[in-house]
């Protein structure tokens, strides 16, 4: 049994990298593959931001009638998001050699 220590709660919850074994076909990407790959993604919750323009926004998001002519989602809080990935290469079925491009996170922000 562990025990959480002060402060460990909030770490985990905060926006890092994780990681999930699947199979190349659960990727959704079309490949006949029985292999297994990781798959590295960012999760978690960022500090609120504290910029002018973000202060601002979130005042005007708040504003009855003001900004709510546009049809878009404006988001005013930054989001967990990955600045870094990396290539993930496996098998097919068929013995041919794949590469995806940028599918795994590699490091992972508080983006916006």
């Amino acid at each position: 049994m562990s025990v959480m220590r002060k402060g460990e709660e909030w770490e985990d919850r905060n926006c890092r990298l994780r990681a999930i074994q699947l199979r190349v076909q659960d990727l959704g990407l079309g490949y006949q593959s029985d292999e297994i790959v990781l798959f590295k993604y960012c999760s978690g919750s960022c500090p609120l931001a504290r910029t002018n323009h973000d202060l601002t926004l979130s005042l005007l998001l708040r504003k009855t009638g003001l900004l709510s002519t546009s049809q878009e989602k404006i988001v005013s809080d930054p989001c967990c998001r990955p600045t870094q990935f990396k290539d993930v290469t496996f098998l097919d079925i068929n013995n041919h050699w794949h590469t995806v491009e940028k599918l795994s996170a590699s490091e992972c922000s508080c983006i916006g």
